[in-house]
């Protein structure tokens, strides 16, 4: 599993782009995580599942409205990573208004949770391998700060938490 101090794994994400600029094809886009990484200081946060409770309640929406203060601490992205795929992750980014502010980024086969190791088997429950519930800073793509849920709850990846990590950079 993925520890502080670590660099943090290549992978390739999608993100679903619904405005076509600077270059960008409308549609899923792949991004290559190390690439994305260098040279800049990112919140990532995943998730089980997009548009489950906990998640779409009270997960996502608190480092939507905190992404000023994340900018402000020196956080250049944030990300929301779930094993969905781009187009589920790009809706419900659009339901949540996350545009301008976290980039949603599909882990539709698990390939960066596998990566990390901070994965929740979520099959009897119908709803196979995902992502664990986690927030971390990756600056210059180095591992700084890790909140692991281990499994369930939601007590110490949430965005106040890492928010505070942030600004004691």
């Amino acid at each position: 599993m993925i520890k502080v101090g670590d660099t943090f794994p290549d992978a390739t994400l999608f993100e679903y782009i619904e405005v076509e600029g600077n270059g960008c094809s409308l549609g899923p886009n792949p991004v290559k995580v190390a690439d994305s990484l260098k040279g800049k200081t990112v919140a990532i946060f995943g998730l089980p599942g997009a548009y489950t409770p906990t998640c779409s309640a009270q997960h996502a929406p608190g480092y939507i409205a905190k992404a000023a203060e994340f900018k402000a601490a020196g956080v250049d992205e944030i990300w929301c990573v779930s094993v969905n795929d781009a187009f589920v992750m790009g809706a419900w980014g659009r339901e949540l208004g996350a545009a301008g502010k976290v980039r949603m980024m599909a882990d539709g086969s698990a390939q960066l949770a596998k990566a990390t190791g901070l994965t929740l088997d979520l099959t009897d429950k119908g709803l196979g391998l995902r992502s664990g519930r986690y927030s971390l800073l990756v600056k210059d793509g180095v591992v700084v700060t890790l909140n692991n849920e281990q499994g369930g709850g939601f007590a110490v990846s949430d965005a106040d938490t890492l928010l505070k990590q942030a600004q004691s950079l």
